[in-house]
């Protein structure tokens, strides 16, 4: 049985481990294998640094520490591929736990509207509607009935009214005609004094004398 198969309880007949449980354990072995990953770092620093170390003064030591680092460096490669395929599997394990908590949700809200639906009947809300907007019409008859005043005296002709108000309108101008200029008692009595004449015939002599004087003196 494979690694992955062992981690996962992969028996045939067995029951299938849940997306939550799924990408529970493929978290629990991202942090395994990166805690290995900083082991495996650590590990080619250290075999790197007793190469050079050793160098040129024990051949045979710095060779063995320089394989043991490319052994590690090779694990470390490994696990990085492992951590690739980790990753995307557990991308996909969660996107495919989000569709089904999706679909689950949009399954029970559409059970929930089939049942809420069962109790209704598309011809009783048509005649229930119907009801409503007559009842409706009912009731703004009423206010409008009770909006208008009540009219006393409907039978009275307007052109018989209409008739009456110019007859008034015309003895009202009638009265004012009638009152117009001021009565004779008013009047201004005639003036009591002698009118005094104006002595236009005296002027113009003394008109002609200042005009002969004022020749005179020109020539």
């Amino acid at each position: 049985m494979s690694f992955l198969g062992k981690m996962f309880g992969g028996k045939k007949g067995d029951k299938p481990m849940s997306t939550g449980d799924a990408i529970q354990k493929l978290r629990e072995t991202e942090d395994l294998l990166i805690k290995k990953q900083e082991f495996l770092e650590k590990k080619i620093e250290t075999e790197l640094a007793t190469a050079k170390k050793h160098g040129t003064k024990n051949k045979r030591a710095a060779l063995q520490a320089l394989k043991r680092k490319k052994r590690y460096e090779k694990q470390l490669q490994q696990i990085d591929g492992t951590l690739s395929t980790i990753e995307m599997q557990r991308e996909a394990l969660e996107g495919a736990n989000t569709n089904t908590a999706v679909l689950q949700t949009m399954k029970d809200a559409a059970n929930a509207l089939k049942a809420a639906h069962q109790h209704m009947d598309v011809d009783q809300v048509h005649d229930m509607m119907d009801d409503i907007a007559e009842q409706q019409d009912v009731a703004r008859e009423i206010s409008e009935a009770i909006s208008n005043p009540v009219a006393f005296g409907q039978d009275i002709d307007e052109d018989e009214l209409e008739k009456e108000l110019e007859e008034l309108e015309q003895e009202e101008l009638d009265r004012e005609l009638l009152d117009v200029g001021p009565a004779t008692e008013d009047l201004p009595s005639p003036p009591t004094a002698e009118v005094v004449k104006p002595k236009a015939k005296k002027q113009e002599d003394a008109d002609d004398e200042d005009m002969k004087e004022l020749l005179s003196w020109a020539n």
